[in-house]
């Protein structure tokens, strides 16, 4: 069995080897055609367009993306083609909750905020959105969630319009799939119109899909005083981002809110479980993170200790000084743990 996997899915490796001897890693953005014409499954991120150029005229009956989001793939080919895909929904929700939980306790500390005084608005509350939530609310946050489809659901909550959270809400943050179409469309939620819209300057933060937030229109908002603070971790046409933004831009990171090492290993095994069940294998041993190095001393406060394990400043600061090394910063991305587990 051959499988075609992005190079830079970590720890993976071993697992892989224990299924097949017919294993290619390629960097995600140059898998082509001739790479899966002979494969039999595909392992990618968010760099790989799957659909029918890549795929069209290939063996691969099975697809699986080791990312939450899954915009990079044509459902519609998928489907038409009978190939098998699979996302992991839910893999890295604790790895942004952490660095929700870093960006509250660095609006404290940095910016004077009092947490208790905040409303939250989330817009997406889902397996991400309802972890934001609970460590909001720990810090004494009010919340305001706004999430049409569990509405609908008739989902347990209490929901509100994206108006309220236009007029309430000090902090908005977005926590939705990207789409185009269908009944609730995300593409540019928040939008020219939007940021008209807002009555508290507040601080918006994105770590869903870069084309949620116009990048364009957020701009225009640092200049119109519609807002206080940006956090973006995800951007219009990565990895040539807009330089003015991130110059504006409080925190910048790379796209790697979700990239702990706890929650990539979480996704390891999820596609590991689809993978071994497509094809009838014997699943090999869980894939588990690994420990700090034994130097990491931790902190006795936890919050200390919390910005401690992840801080997205030092992120931020590297991105800010090298934006062209976008990709490298991801890809090369340090040992990042949501716990204080030491080797």
């Amino acid at each position: 069995m051959k499988i075609v996997i992005d190079d830079k899915i970590p720890y993976i490796r071993e697992a892989i080897a224990s299924l097949t001897a017919d294993a290619v890693y390629k960097k995600g953005a140059e898998i082509g055609p001739a790479d899966v014409r002979d494969a039999d499954a595909l392992i990618v991120r968010t760099r790989t367009r799957c659909d029918e150029r890549l795929l069209g005229g290939s063996s691969v009956r099975f697809v699986a993306t080791a990312t939450i989001g899954f915009d990079h793939i044509d459902a519609d080919y998928m489907r038409r083609a009978g190939i098998e895909w699979m996302s992991c929904p839910g893999c890295n929700a604790g790895s942004v909750a952490q660095y929700m939980r870093s960006v509250f306790l660095l609006m404290k500390r940095d910016l004077g905020l009092p947490l208790g005084g905040l409303t939250l608005g989330i817009v997406g509350c889902g397996h991400v959105g309802s972890k934001v939530k609970a460590v909001a609310e720990e810090y004494g946050m009010r919340t305001l969630v706004c999430d049409p489809p569990r509405q609908e659901r008739g989902d347990e909550g209490r929901f509100v319009t994206m108006a309220d959270i236009e007029c309430e809400a000090d902090v908005i943050t977005f926590h939705v799939p990207l789409a185009k179409d269908g009944p609730h469309p995300t593409y540019h939620l928040a939008d020219e119109a939007f940021f008209s819209r807002l009555s508290r300057r507040p601080i918006i933060v994105n770590t869903s899909r870069g084309a949620v937030v116009d990048n364009g229109a957020l701009l225009g908002a640092f200049i119109n005083n519609k807002v206080a603070q940006a956090v973006i971790d995800t951007w219009e046409h990565e990895p040539d981002i807009d330089r003015r933004l991130l110059e504006r831009a409080w925190i910048a990171t790379p796209h790697i809110a979700g990239y702990s090492a706890d929650g990539k290993a979480n996704a390891d095994n999820m596609v590991i479980d689809g993978l071994c069940r497509r094809f009838g294998l014997r699943r090999p041993p869980l894939i588990v993170p690994p420990p700090l190095p034994p130097g990491f001393i931790p902190s006795a406060d936890d919050d200390t200790l919390r910005l401690q394990l992840y801080n997205p400043l030092d992120d931020s600061a590297r991105l800010k000084a090298s934006p062209e090394s976008f990709e490298e910063l991801r890809g090369s991305y340090p040992l990042r743990r949501e716990t204080a587990d030491i080797g």
